[in-house]
């Protein structure tokens, strides 16, 4: 099965996150036959697979999800988006990008590399999850606790995120900032609009905190990461009558941060600002995961060759976008990067992907692989 076919056949299943739908019994399938012992863990409502061939070190993993954002609208799509559809060159359908197209480039290069090489130094294995678009609590994150309680460690790994832009390979994501989100409640005390004196507006009192929240300088970043960010994602108050004053205001925000700061100096920060104000509050804390960064290495020496001698370009390196599985192999020692197809049509309606793009990047995995894993 070719690159083009597999996608398909991957896209048809209408894998819903947390939904595999039989995605990755798919996978297994062709991988089994070339020597890969097939590991099943299913953590409440996610479906995850560990494949691995061979038993020595070094360890080269293909991470990946098998799970897509949901179409909406079908009526907004130019092709049903849970049957692959071929226009002009491009498959359209959702996950085509976002990643089944990766998941059958990685595949199929290793497969082409397994028949090439038997004899291969090392191992591949392949890290494959159902739960990257949803909560990330039973996906990845449970399957790494699983290794490394039986210490088994990856050495290298290539997630396939669509980290491209343009043209396939011209950027390579090597790192990401942490992501910290706080669901924050500011009491007041609820009244009538014509006596306010009688009433405390929590709105008018989180105003200035929020404000100062927004114009802080967190840090500077430095050379891998842009400076921290704040951003209020979302934010409500009032019991839908425009003459009562609300006794409560939520806000949602969220930190992206570099490695110049850490998730406990950010809450220090934000705890000393409130108080300075005044508030009565409330914080419910969600740690999304740790900046982390592979500057360097075999990994990244690798692939910015593969894309040079497949392409004809060169890469950059970018910690840039947001969250991936990555922040849970990277805290293991593993050297991680991100490389997939363009990005441009993620998430969104007739995502697509250029049928070309996936020969290429088939070619660009079955390169690393070479370059890592050959004597």
């Amino acid at each position: 099965m070719n690159t083009k076919d597999l996608t398909v056949a991957l896209i048809n299943r209408k894998s819903v996150t947390p939904e595999d739908a039989g995605c990755q019994q798919l996978m297994a399938d062709l991988l089994e036959p070339h020597g890969f012992d097939i590991e099943s863990m299913v953590f409440n409502d996610t479906t995850n697979m560990w494949a691995r061939k061979g038993n020595q070190s070094p360890l080269f993993c293909f991470a990946g999800h098998t799970d897509v954002v949901p179409s909406g609208p079908e009526s907004h799509w130019q092709t049903p988006p849970f049957e692959a559809t071929e226009i002009d060159g491009y498959l359209h359908g959702r996950g085509a990008a976002d990643m089944k197209g990766s998941l059958a480039a990685m595949l199929v290069a290793t497969k082409r590399f397994v028949a090439k090489h038997p004899d291969h130094q090392g191992s591949i294995a392949f890290l494959i999850t159902s739960d990257e678009e949803g909560p990330f609590i039973n996906g990845t994150t449970k399957v790494i606790d699983t290794l490394e309680a039986r210490n088994e460690k990856i050495d290298w790994c290539l997630v396939g995120e669509p980290s491209s832009t343009e043209r396939v390979g011209d950027v390579v994501k090597n790192g990401r900032r942490g992501s910290l989100t706080g669901d924050l409640i500011v009491k007041g005390v609820q009244g009538h609009v014509a006596y306010p004196h009688l009433a405390k507006n929590p709105v008018h009192l989180a105003a200035p905190a929020l404000a100062e929240l927004a114009t802080t300088h967190w840090d500077n970043g430095n050379a891998s990461f842009p400076p921290t960010s704040f951003q209020i994602s979302n934010i409500n108050a009032g019991t839908g009558a425009g003459n009562v004053i609300p006794g409560e205001l939520h806000v949602c925000f969220n930190f992206r941060f570099s490695t110049q700061v850490t998730d406990k100096q950010l809450i220090e920060r934000v705890y000393q600002i409130f108080n300075r104000h005044g508030l009565d509050f409330e914080i419910k804390w969600t740690f999304n995961g740790q900046p982390f960064l592979t500057d360097s290495g075999k990994l990244v020496e690798a692939t910015q060759a593969a894309i040079q001698s497949v392409t004809g370009t060169d890469t950059l390196l970018s910690t840039a976008g947001g969250t991936s599985d990555g922040r849970f192999i990277a805290p293991t020692g593993a050297q991680v990067i991100e490389l997939g197809p363009v990005n441009a049509t993620i998430h969104k309606v007739n995502e697509r992907v250029k049928i070309e793009d996936l020969n290429i990047l088939t070619d660009i995995y079955y390169d690393i692989l070479c370059r890592l894993l050959l004597k």
